[in-house]
């Protein structure tokens, strides 16, 4: 005979999925997400798609650009640290940034979270994270899921990703097919390791130093836990007005995959690039993972973006001025290297390289 709580009625809350818990993080993040909205978001929150209006286009032949990424394991740092506010940058960061890199304004944003249990206040901390950096980087947070997973998740574990959309002329589409030699790479600094080599940061920090992410690095000046989850930099900013104004033939975002996987991708044939690593200010946190881990220098630079986030590919003719309108808007940028005619993709030298 089975018992009376055997044999009681089930709720989804009982299958460890909480509706009402959902319905409160939306409530906490509605505002976040409200202010992101550009003129051509139609509809609000709770609706079963999001409307974006291209009517209002000044393009002649517009084409949308579409990305799609996670913050990958960077996450597990987050979760350690019980700290969720920064994450959500990343997330968008990944996507946007890769947009960009066609030419592309960045429009609207999806984001996706699955969680073991949801927590409303921790996941309206990281969609606010995500609506700061979709505002900032001027695309609307069109929507979004959030899934309660329990029993596939643990409790405390969860999951980001994110979908971004941009448009842009396809006379303006960038592709890298008019890189010439003697054209000149143009590099916009990174904020830190953003998100890509986190499995072998972790390996590093974690289990070959056996550090705890509160513990203080001088050479950092803070915790090695906050430097690691300073977020992706975001890049719309600096370089759509570039974009706009100049012949960029060819843009690489630095992810996971570091110079020599990223830099290939928007090369013809027959050209390679010759890149100086001295030509920019090294972060102390790439010397410091090099060091703890006795890292190989080309295994570095295959796996982070060692100070570099963005890389331009201009003319010759157009560096100085792309390099002072950088200037006059307060933006940082390095000549790093040049584009030569060779069957080698990426040769680096100086520093480390020469020795």
């Amino acid at each position: 005979m089975l018992s009376n709580e055997t044999n009681k009625g089930l709720t989804y809350a009982d299958a460890g999925v909480d509706i009402d818990a959902g319905n409160k993080a939306v409530e906490l993040m509605k505002d976040s997400v409200k202010a992101t909205y550009r003129p051509e978001v139609l509809g609000d929150l709770g609706g079963f798609g999001g409307l974006f209006s291209l009517m209002n286009s000044k393009l002649k032949k517009p084409i949308l650009v579409s990305g799609t990424d996670g913050v990958g394991t960077k996450l597990r740092l987050a979760i350690m640290m019980g700290k969720h506010d920064t994450v959500g940058q990343d997330c968008v960061a990944m996507s946007i940034n890769d947009v960009l890199v066609q030419g592309a304004e960045p429009l609207f944003f999806l984001d996706y979270i699955a969680v073991g249990k949801l927590d409303p206040v921790q996941v309206a901390t990281i969609v606010k994270g995500v609506a700061n950096a979709c505002k900032e980087s001027g695309c609307a947070l069109l929507g979004g899921e959030t899934a309660e997973m329990a029993g596939f998740y643990a409790k405390d574990d969860y999951d980001l990703a994110g979908f971004g959309v941009g448009i842009v002329d396809r006379d303006r589409v960038i592709t890298g097919e008019h890189i010439k030699a003697g054209d000149v790479l143009i590099g916009l600094p990174s904020t830190g390791v953003h998100s890509n080599g986190f499995s072998l940061v972790r390996k590093i920090v974690l289990e070959r130093q056996n550090m705890k992410l509160d513990q203080y690095v001088d050479e950092l000046g803070m915790t090695i836990g906050e430097c690691l989850l300073t977020p992706t930099r975001l890049y719309p900013k600096p370089c759509l007005p570039i974009i706009q104004n100049f012949d960029v033939k060819g843009m690489v975002h630095i992810t996971g995959g570091g110079f020599y996987e990223n830099i290939p991708r928007v090369l013809p044939d027959g050209v390679g690039v010759e890149i100086d690593v001295t030509a920019w200010p090294q972060l102390p946190i790439f010397g410091l993972l090099q060091k703890w881990g006795n890292v190989d220098k080309k295994e570095m630079y295959r796996t982070f973006n060692m100070g570099i986030g963005m890389i331009m590919i201009v003319d010759a003719g157009d560096a100085d001025a792309v390099l002072q309108n950088l200037a006059d808007r307060n933006e940082k940028a390095y000549v790093i290297g040049k584009v030569v005619s060779s069957d080698v993709p990426v040769t680096l030298q100086g520093g480390v390289f020469n020795a």
